[in-house]
C-alpha cells in the first residue's frame, strides 16, 4: 500500500439497475464478476441517486453536491455544461499526491473550462459516445479506436495502470457507457438469451391508475420503444398485451447482453489487480449513475423518483476493512461518494460537499446521527424524449413523498409548459411496487404532514427551494 494509503478504483456504469445484478438477487441474468466483489466486500441495499439522469449524477460523483449546487441540473447541452474549476475530489487527491485518471463517459461538456480537471490522464467519450469504433476526447485531441466500447475502456484503463508510478497511490475512474440505450451488444453476445424468455416484472402491464398524471403522460412504455431499439419488425397478428410482452423481450435481452460484456470487463479489472499484486491495496467500488426501469410499470428509462430509477447498486471491496460478504441497509446517496473517497485517502472533505463519508459503514459501524431520509430532485420538466414531469421528494426507510411542482424551475432543457401540481405518497412496507398513492387518504394525513416537514427541512439544509410553498420557479443559484 503506497505510503500507507489505499489505491481507489471506481467503476461507474450507466443505467445498470440493481435487479440486473446477481448479488442483488437478479432473476434475469448472472453477473459473476460483480458478485465476486460483493462476496469479498460489502453490498449496500439502500443506495440512491439524487437526480436520475446522466450528467447530474456524474457531476455529483465528482463534487459531492446536489444538482442545484454543482449546476448540472439537466443533461449536458448548450448552456448547460459542468464548471470544471469547482471543488471536486480528483484535484484534491492529486494535490495530496495521488495519481488520477478517468476513462470512458464524461458527458459534462467539452472545451476550456469543461474538460476533465484534476486528472493526470483522461480519455473520455464525446457526450454518450458510440458502442462500436468509438471516438475519445483527450488533452491532445480526438482519437478513434476499433472495437467495442466496453472492451476499449477497459483496455485503456489497464494500459494506464501498467504505466503508472508504482510508488504512488492511484485513483482510477472507470466510467462505462454501458448499458445505456440504444443497446448494442458485442458480437460475442448477439445470440445470448436467444432461446429463453426472460421473466417479466409483475408490474409489466400496470395501467398506472391511481398515480399522478405525470406517470400516465410519460413516453417510456414498451410501446414507445423505436425500430432502432427493437431491431426487428413487430410480428403481425399480436394482441396488444402480446405485443407489449414481445417488445419487453426484445428490449430486456439486448439490455442484458450489453450487461454481459460489462461484467466480463469488471472481471478483467479484478484479474489484473490479482496478477499485479494490487488487490489487497486497492479499494474497488462498483456503482451506477442511477437506476433504470427494466419493464417495471411497463417502462424503460429513469427520471422518476420511483424505486427502479432512484435505487442504485453500490458494492465496495476494501480488503482488511469491509467484512467479506456483508451488507448494509443504511440510507446512502451518491452525494456521499466524493467525501468517502477523500476519507479513504486520508483527505478531509471540501466544506462545500453535502454528503457524508461512508467509511464508518464500511468498517461495520453506524454513526448515531446517520441520515433517516434521502432527498431527490429531477429538473428536466417534460423533457423532449420522454415527457417526464419535474419532481422532487423525500424517501425514508418506510415511506416516500413525491411532489410534481408543474414546472422545471427555468432550467436548461426543461419545457416552459406548466402543469397542475400533484403529490404522491407511498407506503413502501405495504406497497413496495408503489402501486397505490396514499396522499389523499385520511389515514395517511399525519404521515403526509410529517414527510412534508421533513422535505422542507432537507431543502433548507441543502439550500434548495420549496417550490410547493412558493408556487414559483426555484431561485436557488447553481
Amino acid at each position: 500500500m503506497p505510503n500507507g494509503r489505499p489505491n481507489i478504483l471506481v467503476i461507474m456504469t450507466d443505467d445498470h439497475a440493481a435487479p440486473a445484478i446477481g448479488a442483488y438477487g437478479s432473476a434475469i441474468n448472472r453477473t459473476p464478476a460483480v458478485d465476486r466483489l460483493a462476496a469479498e466486500g460489502m453490498r449496500f441495499d439502500n443506495a440512491f441517486c439524487t437526480n436520475a439522469i446522466c450528467s447530474p449524477a456524474r457531476a455529483t460523483l465528482l463534487t459531492g453536491t446536489y444538482s442545484h449546487v454543482h449546476g448540472m441540473t439537466t443533461l449536458e447541452q448548450p448552456g448547460q455544461r459542468f464548471r470544471a474549476d469547482q471543488p471536486a475530489f480528483p484535484e484534491m487527491l492529486q494535490q495530496a499526491g495521488y495519481q488520477t485518471a478517468i476513462v470512458g463517459k464524461w458527458h459534462l461538456g467539452h472545451g476550456p473550462g469543461h474538460d476533465p480537471r484534476g486528472f493526470d490522464y483522461w480519455e473520455v467519450l464525446p457526450e454518450h459516445g458510440r458502442y462500436r469504433d468509438p471516438a475519445f476526447l483527450t488533452a491532445a485531441g480526438e482519437r478513434t479506436y476499433s472495437g467495442y466500447v466496453t472492451d476499449i475502456i477497459t483496455d485503456l484503463d489497464l494500459t494506464w495502470l501498467d504505466r503508472r508510478e508504482a510508488d504512488r497511490p492511484f485513483c482510477l475512474l472507470v466510467q462505462h457507457k454501458a448499458p445505456h440505450r440504444a443497446f448494442e451488444p458485442a458480437d460475442r453476445h448477439r445470440r445470448l438469451y436467444a432461446d429463453v424468455d426472460i421473466p417479466a416484472p409483475e408490474t409489466l402491464h400496470d395501467d398506472l391508475s391511481g398515480r399522478a398524471s405525470a406517470a400516465r403522460e410519460a413516453r417510456m412504455r414498451m410501446s414507445d420503444l423505436t425500430a432502432e431499439d427493437l431491431k426487428a419488425p413487430v410480428p403481425e397478428g399480436l394482441t396488444e398485451d402480446a405485443e407489449f410482452e414481445w417488445r419487453y423481450q426484445r428490449y430486456i435481452k439486448d439490455y442484458l447482453r450489453v450487461v454481459a460484456a460489462l461484467d466480463e470487463n469488471v472481471g478483467r479489472v479484478l484479474h489484473y489487480l490479482d496478477v499485479a499484486g494490487l488487490a489487497e491495496d486497492t479499494v474497488v467500488v462498483y456503482t451506477s449513475d442511477h437506476g433504470f426501469f427494466l419493464g417495471e410499470h411497463g417502462w424503460f428509462d429513469k427520471r422518476f423518483m420511483y424505486e427502479p430509477a432512484l435505487r442504485i447498486p453500490l458494492v465496495v471491496r476494501h480488503p482488511g476493512v469491509t467484512p467479506a460478504g456483508s451488507s448494509r441497509g443504511d440510507l446512502v446517496a451518491n452525494v456521499d461518494y466524493a467525501p468517502t473517497i477523500l476519507d479513504l485517502a486520508g483527505v478531509g472533505p471540501h466544506p462545500r460537499m453535502q454528503g457524508r463519508s461512508l467509511a464508518p459503514l464500511l468498517r461495520g459501524e453506524r454513526p448515531g446521527d446517520w441520515r433517516d431520509a434521502v432527498y431527490y430532485r429531477y429538473f428536466e420538466h417534460l423533457d423532449v424524449n420522454h415527457n417526464v414531469a419535474a419532481c422532487y421528494g423525500v424517501r425514508t426507510r418506510t415511506h416516500k413523498l413525491i411532489h410534481y411542482p408543474g414546472h422545471g424551475s427555468g432550467r436548461p432543457g426543461a419545457a416552459e409548459e406548466r402543469r397542475e401540481p400533484e403529490w404522491e405518497l407511498f407506503d413502501l412496507e405495504e406497497d413496495p411496487d408503489e402501486l397505490r398513492n396514499r396522499y389523499a387518504e385520511p389515514a395517511y394525513a399525519g404521515v403526509a404532514a410529517e414527510l412534508t416537514a421533513r422535505l422542507e427541512a432537507l431543502q433548507q439544509e441543502y439550500g434548495d427551494t420549496s417550490d410547493h410553498r412558493a408556487g414559483a420557479p426555484s431561485d436557488a443559484a447553481p
